[in-house]
């Protein structure tokens, strides 16, 4: 079989992307794989060298949820017909909305990883105002939406707001994202400190949660500061915020360690689609305290400690019961532990979506 797949570059979706391409070549699966948003890196595309069957081809298209992006969108459309008519996939895997609507006779899946209006509804607890851009935006999506043979989304709830905000798709699945447990360092002895991963202008992440003077453990925050005039710094500098510290984007093997040590994840998003960084932690057995939204209670059940939605004082006082008890911190972290390698591994993922593939593709294609 030959998945021709889409991708971009600037976030977990890239994660995403490795992940599953990894295991479908090791499967025989033979991938073309097109980026957009950036050009990949020299270090973001080496994992790529070593794969057999599966041809890569970087460009920097914007997004559709970028300004001005009509232009690249259908630039980059023409790009995907192009290369189609060169390499004659039997099937598309696609990450943008958009070229759901591209007019080829062949099956394809379109992957709901987020949506600008589901973000902005968890966000600001209403839809984003009238603007020709969100028009435009929602027009693009619900095209895209209506081409596809099959739409997948990484939890329930991000599938629910699919059809919530653009409608019922002919055909819709689930599929949980997975990362390789190997690349993770659960056995490593743990260090008293809590890890978070976000940045603090990202109100969906909402890392702002963790500005507390009264944070009972050492908490590592790991994203760009980006703060109003330096806020933070000029915090720390008069004794506040002691036990936050504020790391810089951290290369994959740094965060590994980082995880591998740290005995706590904190999830603060007030909207998450799926959650890579919380996976990762689990992967590294961290015990998770998580913010009480559907998606985190959908992945991680009774296995997770969760505080009361968006509640700082409350996630101060979570933090502090599990800073305080050594025993119950070991439990859950090995609860979490045993449900990521369960679930949200990436030879699952993988077979989840080949058991699509064949749903979609001839049998005589297969076969052959």
């Amino acid at each position: 079989m030959h998945v021709l797949m889409t991708a971009d570059t600037l976030g977990g979706v890239w994660t995403y992307t490795r992940e599953l391409v990894t295991v479908l070549s090791g499967r025989g699966i033979k991938v073309t794989l097109v980026s957009f948003g950036e050009i990949a890196s020299g270090a973001q595309s080496a994992w790529l060298e070593d794969l057999s069957g599966v041809s890569y081809y970087p460009t920097a298209f914007r997004l559709e949820w970028m300004q001005d992006a009509q232009p690249d969108l259908e630039q980059s459309a023409d790009f995907i017909r192009a290369l189609i008519a060169e390499t004659k996939p039997d099937l598309l895997h696609l990450s943008q909305f958009f070229h759901g609507a591209i007019k080829v006779d062949l099956p394809r899946i379109i992957v709901a990883h987020s949506d600008v209006v589901s973000w902005w509804v968890s966000v600001h607890g209403a839809e984003p105002p009238d603007s020709e851009w969100i028009r435009q935006y929602r027009g693009n999506v619900m095209a895209g939406l209506a081409g596809a043979d099959l739409v997948v989304a990484p939890t329930r709830w991000m599938l629910d707001q699919i059809c919530r905000h653009y409608g019922e798709p002919k055909r819709k699945a689930v599929v949980y994202n997975g990362r390789d447990p190997q690349l993770f360092s659960p056995q490593v002895e743990k260090e008293d400190y809590a890890i978070s991963v976000g940045r603090l202008w990202d109100a969906g992440k909402q890392a702002t949660l963790l500005l507390r003077d009264d944070l009972p453990l050492k908490t590592i925050l790991v994203g760009p500061e980006q703060s109003p005039e330096g806020i933070i710094a000029y915090a720390k500098s008069m004794g506040r915020l002691p036990n936050l510290q504020i790391m810089a984007p951290q290369a994959e093997p740094q965060l590994r360690e980082l995880f591998a040590r740290a005995s706590l994840y904190v999830a603060t998003s007030r909207y998450e689609p799926f959650g890579l960084a919380p996976l990762e932690a689990a992967l590294s057995r961290c015990a998770l305290v998580a913010n009480d939204i559907p998606t985190l209670r959908e992945l991680w059940g009774e296995d997770a400690i969760y505080f009361e939605r968006n509640n700082p004082h409350s996630l101060v006082l979570t933090i502090q019961e599990l800073a305080s008890n050594p025993s119950q911190r070991s439990e859950y972290a090995g609860r979490v532990l045993a449900r990521a390698r369960r679930q949200f591994n990436s030879e699952r993922m993988a077979e989840d979506y080949l058991q699509l593939y064949r749903s979609l593709v001839p049998a005589e294609v297969q076969a052959a």
